[in-house]
């Protein structure tokens, strides 16, 4: 099986205190009375050994929390050293690290680069708009520190991705917001990913994205990337759509029938199958003890996986279907606690946008199969 690893080394532990941050409680619930949550030298060796031992394509690792960068850069400097010693003669191993970049400094940044990792900053577009819920433990706006990290990693030429969330702080300015990240931000590869959360009751929680407001923000923003930077500028969201129309590739997890992708290992080895599904009940079991052929296995993952294919009955008649495939199943309504087969939250706004670019899409798509030789 191929899969890549999703590391928490510092659990849910952060030096912030982002107001709509799903995992924040995350490890004060799995791990009760633990102060700092850090993972063990025993704990990253048997990580990283385990992995490359088994038989990959590639091996990705991606480092993210909590705050990963709470570790210090002698942890990933280890890291790089542990891949080095037990990584296949000739294998392909990548780094990347998801950050919120308050900690950054040109020494970080040099190390970075030099150990050719792949970091992801988040930031929601301008001062305004990202202070509005990335702040700290004081209340305290971090716009300032995330660009001045985002600066030393570009001063030192490290290579670096932007992730911003689209909540209802932001969804209605979505041109402010492309534009800033590609313009201020200089950054040339973009994730927009959708803050959805819901309360115990079921209700979405107050500052989600809506369904309308995702479909408009992904309409606008499509417009315009599409108008001049189809060749300048790689969204991760168009990159997947594309992929699956001209090729037929799923290169993105929600684009597939199938959610057995990764594997997440929580800070003291803990292994769940999926970010957002670190949950006591969906716990596969832990680096130092189980093989990941015995994990990969295990009738829980199994099950886990087989819920993206049960789509709610109106997936069956949408023109849509293929390339939505049902939505993230965290997106479901009552996914927590319902069935597999509810409908996602974000279902109006995906039909939103794939009706509005749809035809856009497939006329890169030819491009692109043209271009690489193949039949249009």
């Amino acid at each position: 099986m191929n899969f890549s690893l999703l590391i928490k080394p510092a659990s849910s532990d952060c030096n912030l205190a982002c107001s709509y941050c799903f995992y924040l409680g995350r490890g004060h619930a799995l791990y009760p009375g633990v102060s700092a949550r850090r993972m063990s030298e025993e704990v990253l060796s048997r990580t990283v050994a385990g992995y490359l031992r088994t038989p990959q394509p590639a091996y990705a690792f991606v480092w993210q929390g909590g705050e990963p960068l709470l570790l210090g850069g002698g942890f990933f400097e280890r890291v790089t050293d542990l891949q080095m010693a037990y990584a296949p003669r000739g294998a392909e191993v990548t780094n990347a690290l998801q950050t919120n970049a308050t900690l950054i400094d040109d020494r970080l940044a040099r190390q970075l680069r030099a150990s050719r990792f792949l970091t992801g900053v988040s930031l929601d577009g301008p001062r305004e708009l990202h202070d509005a819920a990335r702040v700290d433990g004081a209340g305290r706006g971090t716009h300032a520190r995330v660009m001045a990290g985002l600066d030393c990693l570009r001063r030192q030429g490290a290579e670096f991705n932007v992730l911003a969330l689209v909540s209802r702080h932001n969804m209605s300015r979505p041109v402010e917001v492309y534009d800033y990240l590609v313009g201020e931000a200089g950054a040339t590869f973009l994730q927009f990913i959708e803050c959805v959360e819901f309360e115990a009751d079921g209700r979405v929680a107050p500052y989600c994205v809506t369904p309308q407001g995702w479909g408009e923000f992904l309409c606008a923003v499509f417009d315009r990337w599409y108008a001049a930077d189809t060749r300048r500028i790689s969204v991760r969201l168009f990159d997947t759509v594309l992929a699956k129309l001209a090729a037929g590739r799923d290169i993105c997890c929600v684009a597939g029938s199938d959610c057995r992708q990764y594997f997440v290992v929580e800070y003291n080895g803990d292994v769940y199958p999926c970010d957002f599904h670190v949950l006591p009940e969906l716990r596969l079991g832990n680096v130092l003890t189980h093989a990941w052929q015995e994990m990969a296995e295990s009738e829980v993952y199994r099950a886990f996986g087989a819920r993206k294919r049960q789509t709610h009955a109106a997936c069956g008649s949408c023109p849509h279907a293929a390339l939505c495939a049902g939505d993230c199943p965290k997106n479901r309504v009552g996914h927590t606690a319902g069935p597999a087969d509810a409908l996602s939250y974000l279902c109006e706004g995906w039909r939103l946008f794939y009706a509005h670019t749809r035809t856009r899409f497939e006329t890169l798509a030819e491009t692109i199969r043209r271009e690489r030789g193949r039949p249009v």
